[in-house]
């Protein structure tokens, strides 16, 4: 009994030496990949700055030539000047391109969102009109026959009036104007035109 104790906390023990051999194993690897990781990045962000310098320096070097080389008054000299004269101008036509492109960049976005607002503010529009028409056909669908012809009877009743009272007044004016109308032939078949009872016709 005594040596199955023994047995067993002897394999206990290398149970949990395996199980800690284990756990550091798996600590190590996750150490070793992160370190790698970030040595990688510390390379990377050395090299980034290693090729900014050398880039630093080597218009450093280009700037210090060509001013001495600028310092000699020489054919060499002359043409560096006027090519970087040239370079100048380009650079200024450039940058004003530049600016061109930009501000007829705003004004096409501007014309196109008066486009759109003008488009959007016509199919509101036109929904209004086709919203409208359907109203008016439902209208005219739901009004009776009888309420039809009574009032285009009133409507030609008022128009009767409006008539009758215009001849009345062309014939008073004729009247009183003094004028003989039945040796005129155009202002007697006027004359006559108007004696004619509307209402009757």
């Amino acid at each position: 009994m005594c040596g199955e104790n023994e047995d067993f906390a002897e394999k206990t023990a290398v149970c949990r030496t395996l199980k800690g051999v284990v756990k550091f194993n798996s600590t190590w690897s996750s150490f070793c990949i992160c370190s790698i990781e970030d040595l990688e990045r510390e390379m990377e962000e050395v090299k980034i700055s290693y090729q900014n310098k050398t880039l630093a320096l080597e218009r450093i070097q280009v700037t210090e030539a060509l001013r001495t080389k600028l310092r000699n008054d020489d054919a060499d000299s002359k043409e560096i000047w006027d090519t970087m004269k040239h370079i100048m101008l380009l650079s200024t036509a450039i940058l004003k391109s530049q600016q061109n492109s930009r501000e007829l960049e705003e004004k096409l976005s501007e014309v196109k969102q008066s486009r759109l607002a003008l488009k959007r503010a016509g199919e509101c529009k036109l929904a209004q009109i086709h919203e409208t028409k359907r109203k008016q056909k439902e209208e005219l669908e739901n009004m009776e026959v009888g309420e039809m012809l009574t009032k285009a009877r009133k409507n030609l009743q008022q128009e009767i009036k409006i008539t009758t009272l215009i001849q009345n007044i062309f014939q008073s004016l004729i009247t009183g104007s003094g004028v003989n109308w039945a040796t005129d032939p155009d202002l007697k078949a006027i004359v006559l035109q108007l004696e004619k009872n509307v209402a009757g016709l």
